[in-house]
């Protein structure tokens, strides 16, 4: 089989990608015959070329691509030649579509980069051409296309080219190809070109031919994140993935990961039948010789080669979504087969990309790349991206709408995470809360400012302190007077404000406590977050449903008349959101329910529920 190659075109909006695609697609003979007498009929009929192919059509396929001359997703096209098989990943210009730009990027051997010979270097030309680094592509073709407007001339092509060396060298590319070509009329393109004599390199088909790419990942210790366990019988047990990186073969010595047992492989099964050895990329199934305890989410490895575990790094991220990244806000981290939970804190720089200057932040907007810390719920096994993109790669998943809104790149572990150790402890919460006769617990109560939090959660804790129960009570604003005096109440601070408050929870539970928390804690994810933080049955949720209206009413500090003032910004419910929760333990009626009522209707919940014992 011909060996196959994987590269994407990018780029500014309007450079010439997806022309230069599907002109590429036609002077190799890849375009069916009825294919391109649909071509014709579009041309005429959407395209921007008169009675002129518009080849850019056989690759945008969506109609909102063709109405707007644009490419929104990215369009993957196969084709051959007599040398080489080739995967093309076309990828939108536009700065909203970048995390496209990046999915099509994370599975290429080389990059395309296209430059208008009338514009030069754009700003998404330098933001392509970072992510194309930070990916690890190293082999990059700039291809300058529309030399014909610019009347061939040779001085153009070489300032640009000089531009891009400058750029080039800032990001550590070093194999470099400059191809000026003309995409609509094929110059360059698949065969050389007469109408530029003062040009004697390749054409842009005979560089792809000729690019030798060897992933670092193939050469490396062997690696495979277990993504299934097959147990049709008893009598069999398989573990299947595909190899990240090195090669395996029966005899070979494995380790488990993270648990660390040791084994041999008996067997390496593949659907033509069992192999001996097994390569890098290769999706296999192997059979250990021992009984040893593995799951989704391990990762077999060479014994003599293992690769860290960590549970904090630091990490290049590029945000996906419209909503920001916020500093302390918990994520889920999809790892190849390995999920985790992670905080993001701090942020400590984001990348210009005019620039590339570091420039402080504390969130991460659409589109915008940043380098980050990441502390992860547990330790996982992982490799710097640049040695190994499976094991360096993950996703940033919501928490609550399971959407990914990031992609990033581990650069390398922090060292706290590999001298900071759990310290183990004679005595545990059940005993602490024993001793106590009552069982620990965290009463979140959320609510709006005025909504009558504080006053039930000080009556509840009379009531509890009155049958003898241990307690501790923690109000919004008693604990900005210390623990968290130096946050404000933008969004990010208030993320850390919860943050903190429920670590702290989490220990006065871990002391056997009743734990009473009075904040309006606004955010879902936050009071999730917290909720994750706790055994299942120690939170308990009570949501004081009640109307703004109502809540701005009882307001004697005249907070609501500053806010709607403007002279107290992001304050919750008017200028800043305040998210319900959906299905809390408790829903008390601000507005109809009295606080004495709600305090005993919460302590109902705790006698029921066993809390009091």
């Amino acid at each position: 089989m011909l060996p196959a190659l994987r590269f994407l075109t990018c780029g500014s909006v309007d450079d010439g990608k997806s022309t230069l695609i599907g002109r590429l697609l036609h002077d190799t003979g890849s375009v069916p015959e009825d294919q391109l007498e649909q071509l014709a009929a579009d041309s005429r009929r959407v395209g921007t070329r008169g009675e002129q192919a518009d080849y850019a059509l056989l690759v945008d396929g969506l109609a909102a691509e063709r109405e707007q001359g644009i490419t929104i997703d990215v369009a993957y096209r196969y084709f051959q030649t007599p040398r080489r098989r080739f995967v093309v990943a076309d990828t939108p210009g536009h700065e909203q579509y970048t995390r496209n730009m990046v999915t099509g990027a994370s599975n290429s051997d080389v990059a395309v980069i296209l430059i208008d010979a009338r514009k030069g270097l754009l700003t998404q030309t330098r933001r392509h051409s970072y992510l194309v680094s930070l990916l690890g592509i190293r082999d990059v073709i700039v291809a300058v296309n529309k030399m014909d407007l610019v009347g061939f001339d040779p001085a153009v092509f070489a300032a640009i080219g000089a531009d891009f060396g400058v750029l080039a060298q800032r990001l550590g590319l070093a194999r470099v190809t400059l191809i000026p070509v003309v995409a609509v009329d094929g110059d360059n393109v698949a065969t050389r070109s007469d109408r530029m004599p003062w040009y004697d390199g390749p054409a842009l088909l005979e560089a792809l031919e000729s690019v030798q790419v060897e992933p670092a990942a193939a050469a490396g210790p062997f690696r495979l994140p277990v993504q299934y366990v097959n147990r049709p019988d008893a009598s069999f047990r398989g573990y299947a993935g595909r190899i990240a990186s090195g090669h395996i073969a029966v005899g070979d010595p494995v380790l488990v990961l993270p648990g660390g047992q040791r084994s041999r492989v008996a067997r390496i099964v593949h659907a033509s039948g069992d192999l001996a050895r097994a390569e890098c990329g290769a999706s296999t199934q192997l059979v250990l010789a021992d009984h040893v305890d593995v799951a989704r989410g391990d990762v077999l490895v060479a014994a003599d080669a293992p690769p860290d575990i960590a549970d904090q790094f630091e990490a290049t991220l590029v945000w996906m979504h419209a909503d920001p990244l916020l500093r302390g806000r918990s994520y889920l981290i999809k790892l190849g087969t390995q999920l985790a939970s992670a905080t993001i804190s701090p942020i400590r720089y984001r990348v210009d990309v005019h620039s590339f200057e570091h420039l402080a932040a504390d969130r991460l907007e659409l589109n915008e790349i940043g380098v980050v810390e990441l502390e992860l719920d547990r330790p996982v096994v992982f490799e710097a991206y640049d040695a190994n993109p499976t094991l360096g790669g993950f996703l940033v998943i919501d928490r609550l709408t399971n959407a990914t809104v990031g992609a990033g790149l581990i650069r390398f572990a922090l060292r706290r995470a590999h001298n900071l150790h759990w310290q183990s402890l004679e005595i545990d919460r059940a005993q602490r809360a024993v001793a106590k006769r009552q069982r620990a617990c965290v009463i979140w109560l959320t609510g709006l400012s005025g909504a009558g939090k504080s006053t039930i959660a000080n009556l509840l804790e009379k009531r509890l302190f009155t049958l003898g129960k241990h307690t501790y009570l923690l109000d919004g604003d008693n604990v900005r007077h210390g623990l968290n005096k130096d946050l404000g109440f933008t969004a990010e601070d208030r993320v850390e404000n919860i943050r903190r408050v429920a670590e702290v929870s989490r220990l006065m539970a871990d002391a056997g406590l009743i734990v009473i928390v009075s904040f309006i804690s606004p955010y879902r994810a936050e009071r999730r977050m917290a909720r994750e933080l706790m055994a299942p049955g120690e939170f308990v949720e009570v949501f004081v449903d009640t109307p703004l209206a109502v809540a701005e009413s009882r307001d004697v500090m005249g907070l609501y008349a500053k806010a709607r003032r403007g002279e107290l910004r992001n304050f919750t419910g008017i200028d800043a959101p305040y998210e319900e929760p959906e299905s809390p333990e408790l829903r008390i009626d601000g507005a109809a329910e009295g606080a004495e009522a709600a305090a005993d209707r919460i302590l109902q919940y705790l006698e029921a529920g066993a809390y009091l014992r």
